[in-house]
């Protein structure tokens, strides 16, 4: 897989504030379903990761709200791994109603790899590898 992974789902009433639109902090939830998602297609579930001693930590993250999610509004998650180093990996995502396009959100996440007493370490080769396979090109 290479490119963009897409994820969808509907806003759930529990993500929705008092007015049924989605709270600002649920965006960085759903760029964990569409991280999730795109490292299981690549053919490594996050679990087998971290069973294999390896854990990706955000390190960063940041955000920019275009347009407010309602509840049971379609969200269409759109990921894309921009950048693999040797101990960090960027993703880039947008978030759209599924059913409009109309775009809602966009992220970037970076991620650094930890062992499992937490200390920064070099990506697995074969991790490094598929991540890298699984990478937009420029």
């Amino acid at each position: 897989m290479t490119g963009t992974h897409v994820s969808e789902f509907r806003v759930r009433y529990a993500e929705t504030d008092q007015m049924g639109v989605a709270y600002h902090a649920e965006y960085l939830v759903w760029c964990e379903v569409g991280r999730t998602d795109f490292i299981r297609a690549l053919g490594l579930p996050y679990a087998e990761l971290e069973r294999r001693g390896t854990a990706l930590a955000v390190a960063e993250a940041s955000i920019r709200y275009h347009a407010p999610a309602r509840y049971d509004d379609l969200i269409r998650v759109e990921t894309q791994l921009s950048e693999v180093r040797s101990r960090a990996i960027t993703f880039e995502y947008l978030i759209r109603n599924g059913e409009t396009g109309t775009r809602l959100a966009t992220a970037r996440t970076l991620l650094v790899s930890l062992d499992p007493s937490g200390k920064p370490v070099a990506l697995p080769p074969d991790v490094r590898t598929l991540m890298a396979r699984g990478a937009s090109s420029p």
